[in-house]
């Protein structure tokens, strides 16, 4: 049993000014794994008076040291990756060979890209040819909090901590009381790293109580949120109060257009990146939209690629799948599963219940339903389990329909063979991302979407930006100095 009751605060691991336990659950086994502690108000306005005193040192930092401090986490993480990735694995149920290379790696791949992206940024920039001496600088906007999910622990950790650092800015985080475990180490790695007491600190807490007091905190300037659509609204409305800037990334509910010219490996691939992290991703495709002509044949590849997909215990290696993160959340896709029969969709595989040979742990069957219908609650719901929902489409106007008509508009997927149709859809889709015949976007991209997916743009400069204020200035002379 790991026991971390403390919290990180100006640079030194302390004790709750409460003590509240809480039972970090392995998905695996159903055990706790962990007790962590969870906040109050005493430990929120703590974390917020020190990042706040910290604020203006750090700020006035020079760019090239703050960029030197941030890489040096990367090497805290290198000598303790298998440590970081088994704690993943066991917080929130990822199989290790996943937790090691999909996981714990997005804590290298976005801080280089960040730390690339770093050195274009003009910190003082001339205004245009048509004003010599006007002038934009860039800012950090202050105190931070940070609230982050649990279905990608570090990634959402990495996305919104290093920007705000390499920024200028100071912050607060609080992760997941579901998978804490990774982001108390990634505050030690800072440490280790020599980031200076009070610009990174961690209370844990849920969301009624240390999440809302940093979003209604008056001297937190700026909440960068990754989580539900429904807890983002209830975030824009409470920090509308002490008019914060508030940095959304929500739910998704991912349309993939299969045309018949597709190539051979488009339903493969795209059954296989749905289950991926079982299906606990709010840019997986969710639903797939198929060409009429080829439909039965997609459903019949479809099924067997997710019949052939393993479900295993997390501890152990291969390329399984694991449970989901906790009961309520098994609960939730199982109500959705019997939503999808209640509501006549086909059950092609998968369904209800766990599968054979498990009697506990959170896992789910690889499910798939097809004979979607517009409308039906798992077309417009997102499940965040390994269940894909099938639609056939007749032409590239009613598929375009059916993707937009959507509350969400975080990722959409093409998959056709002409060249000059993916361009068209790409542009017609909306969401804030779109992926095309299987390629990834390259590194430096923004992670954001538009909609009720919310607006974030988190990744390369644009995810620096997003902690920068533009201050305009008039009589400012750049030969100066």
């Amino acid at each position: 049993m790991i026991i971390k009751r403390d919290f990180y605060i100006n640079g030194a691991w302390v004790a709750p000014a409460n003590a509240r336990d809480y039972q970090v659950i392995n998905p695996t086994t159903e055990e706790p794994c962990a007790i962590i502690s969870l906040g109050d108000k005493a430990d929120t306005d703590a974390a917020v008076a020190a990042a706040k005193a910290a604020f203006p040192a750090w700020a006035a930092t020079p760019p090239k040291e703050r960029a030197r401090i941030v890489a040096r986490i990367l090497e805290q993480y290198e000598a303790r990756v298998q440590e970081f990735a088994e704690a993943i694995s066991v917080e929130m149920g990822a199989p290790i060979d996943f937790a090691l290379s999909d996981q714990a790696t997005c804590l290298p791949w976005h801080t280089s890209n960040f730390l690339k992206a770093f050195e274009e940024i003009e910190w003082i920039r001339p205004l245009g040819p048509q004003a010599p001496t006007s002038a934009v600088a860039m800012e950090p906007i202050g105190v931070v909090g940070l609230i982050t999910p649990w279905n990608w622990p570090v990634n959402q950790i990495a996305l919104k901590a290093i920007p705000a650092m390499l920024a200028g800015c100071t912050c607060v985080l609080k992760p997941s009381e579901e998978a804490p475990l990774d982001a108390m180490m990634f505050a030690e790695f800072c440490h280790d790293a020599g980031v200076p007491a009070g610009v990174f600190n961690l209370v844990n807490g849920d969301g009624v109580g240390v999440g809302s007091q940093l979003t209604t905190h008056a001297d937190v300037a700026m909440i960068s949120f990754t989580g539900s659509t429904r807890a983002g609204i209830a975030i824009s409305k409470a920090s509308a109060e002490t008019l914060k800037r508030v940095v959304l990334e929500l739910g998704g509910k991912g349309a993939n257009l299969v045309f018949a010219d597709a190539d051979d490996k488009a339903i493969e691939r795209s059954v296989r990146r749905m289950m991926e992290n079982s299906g606990q991703s709010c840019n997986a495709p969710s639903r797939m939209l198929v060409e009429r002509s080829i439909y039965e044949q997609a459903v019949e590849k479809a099924v067997a690629v997710a019949e052939s997909i393993k479900v295993g215990p997390a501890h152990e290696h291969g390329d399984h799948i694991g449970p989901v993160v906790n009961k309520s959340q098994w609960e939730k896709i199982q109500g959705y599963i019997q939503k999808g029969i209640d509501e006549g969709a086909r059950l092609a595989c998968g369904g209800l219940g766990l599968p054979e040979t498990f009697n506990r742990g959170f896992y789910v069957k690889p499910t798939i339903f097809a004979d979607v219908k517009p409308g039906m609650t798992i077309e417009k719901e997102e499940i965040f389990g390994p269940v894909m929902a099938m639609i056939p489409f007749d032409n590239e106007e009613d598929a375009v329909r059916i993707a937009n008509d959507t509350p969400y508009g975080l990722t959409n997927y093409v998959q056709t063979g002409d060249q000059a149709r993916a361009n068209r859809l790409a542009l017609k889709l909306k969401s804030g991302m779109v992926e095309m015949n299987g390629k990834s976007r390259g590194a430096g991209s923004f992670f954001g979407g538009v909609k009720q997916s919310g607006r974030a743009r988190e990744g390369g400069v644009w995810g620096i930006d997003e902690f920068l204020e533009s201050k305009g200035i008039s009589g400012y002379d750049f030969s100066a100095g």
